[in-house]
């Protein structure tokens, strides 16, 4: 005859089931809970792009100058106004958007085949910094008579006052007159110069060099 052994408790057994018995609803509430906030995050996503979108072009917009106050200043600055002056603004906004700053300066030049060009001015950032520049460079091409002029010179993706001091190549195929304006464009390692000129003496055809930046005034064009 069999003996059939009893059934023995655990008593460690007892007590996990019943602690897991008695955990199961407050995870599952926190599970709930948690699924809750992440679908409610979720939710309110399409409502806080927008918000950051607009944050991010504020701040844009802040470090930046727009168009009619450019044309302000240049004007200011030239002592004058013109439909050229205000056309070759319009022009560089639009290719090149809103500048971080803009270059107030003087310079003079002149040349038969080849000609220097000789520059002094202060460079004003729209988040409020300024620093004095110096600039020198040759002109190659089909340059005649002098100019010797104000410069207005737009700044564009400067996020470094020290990377404008460089040599920038230049295309220079502007036609100066009494009265009218000239800009062209000078470009390095994502930055963009736009100087305009109101020149009082005559320069027409095309000069292919580079303009040099520097801190201080040198002599030396190269």
């Amino acid at each position: 005859m069999t003996q059939q052994t009893p059934d023995r408790h655990d008593p460690c057994t007892d007590s996990s089931d019943a602690t897991a018995r008695t955990a199961s609803p407050l995870a599952t509430t926190d599970l709930r809970r948690r699924t809750l906030t992440q679908g409610l995050a979720l939710a309110l996503l399409p409502f806080g792009m927008p918000l950051l979108a607009a944050e991010t072009t504020k701040s844009a917009t802040d470090n930046t100058y727009d168009q009619d106050s450019i044309l302000k200043d240049a004007v200011a600055w030239f002592g004058k106004g013109s439909a050229g002056l205000a056309g070759v603004v319009e022009k560089a906004f639009k290719d090149h958007g809103r500048p971080v700053g803009y270059i107030k300066g003087e310079e003079a030049g002149g040349a038969i085949t080849v000609g220097l060009r000789y520059g002094h001015g202060t460079l004003q950032l729209k988040a409020g910094s300024t620093r004095s520049v110096h600039w020198q460079g040759p002109s190659i091409g089909f340059d005649l008579g002098a100019n010797a002029s104000k410069v207005f010179v737009l700044v564009y993706n400067l996020r470094n006052v020290e990377s404008l001091f460089q040599r920038f190549p230049a295309v220079d195929g502007s036609f100066y007159y009494v009265g009218g304006a000239g800009i062209n464009y000078q470009r390095r390692d994502g930055i963009t110069l736009a100087p305009i000129r109101l020149g009082v003496g005559l320069r027409a055809g095309a000069s292919i060099g580079y303009v040099h930046y520097t801190k201080t005034k040198t002599l030396n064009p190269f």
